[in-house]
Parts: C-alpha cells; structure tokens; sequence
C-alpha cells in the first residue's frame, strides 16, 4: 500500500485528493492518503478526515509529510513550492509537484535542478495533457488528414480566483504568485500547445493589470510561431463574472480542415471539412467513468485529475518515468518567462531558437 501525503489541503489539493480517494475506493490503486499538512490547521483537519479517516494524521511542517509517506502532493501557493520539495527531496520522496514550480524562470530552475541532483522520481501538475479532447487533438493534428496547420486561436477565461470557488486570495499577490493570470493559469495553455503543436520558435506578448493589484496581470495576449510554420494567438483573460468559471476555447484551421472545441476535459471535438462536419466525442478511458464520482459538477472536475494522478503513482511502484515530469514544465516557464520579456519591452519580438 502506498501512503499519500499533502502538502496544502485548498482547491487543488482537494481536486486531487478526492480523485485519489475514488481510485482507492474503486480499488484502482492500492494507496491511503495517511498525513496532511497546511498552514491553516482547520483545512488540514478537513482533508485529512473526508479523505483518509481517522487514522491521517495533521502535521505541523513539509518535513514530516515527507517523512511519514511514500509519495507526497504538493498543493500549496506557489511560492511554498519550493520548501515543501526541498522537504520531500531530503526524505528522498517522490514529489507530485502542482503548476507554476516557482514565481519565476530562475527559481523554477534551481527547483528542478535540485530534483534533479537528488534523483527523485516527480512529476509537475500540466494536467491538461490528461485531457481526453486535447488527446484526440494533438492525434488528429499528427494524423496528417486535415493538411498542414495554419492557424490557432486559444482562448482562457475564468473569473478572477481570489473569490468564489476558488477563493485564492494569494493569487492577488505577486510575492507569493509571481505573476497574475499567464504564470498562473495559462502555463497550462502554452504547454498544452507545445504539447499539441511542437516547438515554438519566437513570441511577442502584451499584458495588462485591470484590477489594479501589483504585478498581478489579468489580461496576457500572446502571438506564438512554431516549427511547423504556426502561428497561434492565445488571449487570457481574469475577470469579474462571476458566472464564468475556468473556460477554454480552441479554434484550429489547416489547410483542409478546421477544428474548435470549448470543453477542456472530454470535448467533443467539431470538425469541418469540404465532405461536411463531424462532432467527435472524446471519452475518458472507461475506468475513469467506473470510479464512484458523482456525475455532477465536482465530480467531472475531479475526473480530469486522476489519470494524471495514477499516471504517478503507477510511475512509482512500477519504476516507470512520470510524465509529465519537471523538465517539460520548465519548458512552459520558459515561454512565460519569455512572453513576461516581450511584454515588458512592449511587444518587441522574442526567439526561442
């Protein structure tokens, strides 16, 4: 059995924990979340109860998760990312580690260097590579049939997350985010359009601060080119609709087809091409649909959590390689980091060759 520990018990700690929990439940993994630790007693408590039982313990630091278990989560505000590996890193723990690594290319840098150095198995929380419909994208793309792509447009909304659901009030801080709606939401976008597309070879970005809170953008436009000969145009947007939640839409044109879709979980995928349309759906791998998840909002949001979860732990009790791991989510900091330069000089162009 393997003993799960978390570092944080908010949102994202609770998206995976619960995923964890029906894995165990449906006798998916054999695994008990046994040790919790947050800053915030109460929330520990809440996790530890609803997901472990009696017998998870609430810890007072990093350190002793990482002690007590065999895998830890890390889920707390970015900038106690770095502590809470350093910690697993010592115990020699492998460490599922959420997105963005740190506030910046430097430090998110020295982060995977050190995992690196200490050869613990880890994994970074890009779990939109998980996702069935951008799967069946990045396939349909690769499979040639709709020519050559030309052109994308991505778009990602949500309402600003220091309120409602989320109610991250960190998020407003850059000492603790390093940044606003780009580091902190659409990192997942640029690597899921790596992920899908290939390399991108130079950007120009422009961002902007609505809200008013310091250093904290909620508004990034990024134009992207790739090898290929792409050109990607992704907008992020934090706003204050409330009745706007996270919200993706992609919009796909090559040369014989044109694809879009505006669910980031199981699609579908709308396709058109000169022979007609297809709507195409794009299902979870039947275990996933098997776990007891309510078939409501919370349990479709933790369903897109836990293939990636069982992906790690699969990783580490059959000494595979998680993917993905902490190098490929250096390589979405570096197109953060370069569209943070771009925008700072006004949208001069950035290469990447």
């Amino acid at each position: 059995m393997v003993r799960i520990g978390f570092v944080g018990a908010g949102l994202i700690a609770w998206a995976h924990a619960l995923g964890i929990k029906a894995m165990i439940d449906g006798g998916v993994v054999d695994a008990a979340v046994t040790v919790v630790h947050d800053p915030r007693e109460r929330r520990a408590h809440a996790l530890a109860e609803t997901v472990g039982g009696p017998e998870a313990a609430v810890v007072d630091d990093p350190a002793e998760v990482a002690r007590r278990c065999d895998v830890v989560w890390v889920c707390t505000p970015t900038s106690a990312h770095r502590g809470a590996v350093d910690a697993a890193v010592a115990a020699g723990t492998p460490v599922f580690c959420e997105k963005p690594l740190d506030r910046d290319l430097a430090a998110a840098t020295a982060l995977v260097d050190a995992v690196s150095a200490a050869g613990v198995l880890s994994q970074c929380g890009l779990v939109l590579r998980s996702a069935p419909v951008f799967r069946a994208l990045r396939d349909l793309v690769q499979g040639g049939k709709l020519g050559a792509p030309m052109a994308a447009v991505f778009r990602d909304d949500q309402y600003f997350p220091i309120r409602g659901t989320y109610a991250s009030d960190w998020r407003a801080d850059v000492t603790q985010a390093g940044g606003g709606c780009l580091i902190e939401h659409s990192i997942h976008d640029v690597d899921i359009l790596r992920f899908c597309f290939g390399e991108v070879t130079a950007l120009t970005a422009r961002t902007a601060n609505h809200a008013g809170h310091l250093g904290i953008e909620d508004m990034a436009s990024v134009s992207l080119t790739f090898e290929s000969g792409l050109e990607a145009q992704l907008t992020s947007v934090w706003h204050d609709i409330m009745s706007r939640g996270s919200t993706r839409r992609v919009e796909l044109f090559c040369r014989e087809g044109m694809v879009w879709l505006d669910d980031e979980f199981r699609g579908p995928l709308h396709i058109e091409t000169s022979e007609g349309t297809e709507v195409r759906a794009c299902p979870s791998p039947a275990w996933v649909d098997d776990l007891p998840l309510a078939d409501d909002e919370v349990g479709l949001a933790v369903r897109a959590y836990v293939e990636a979860d069982r992906g790690f732990l699969d990783a580490v009790t059959g000494g595979g390689r998680p993917e993905p791991g902490l190098d490929v989510a250096l390589e979405a900091h570096r197109l953060v980091d370069a569209a943070y330069r771009s925008a700072a000089t006004d949208g001069e162009p950035f290469d990447l060759r």
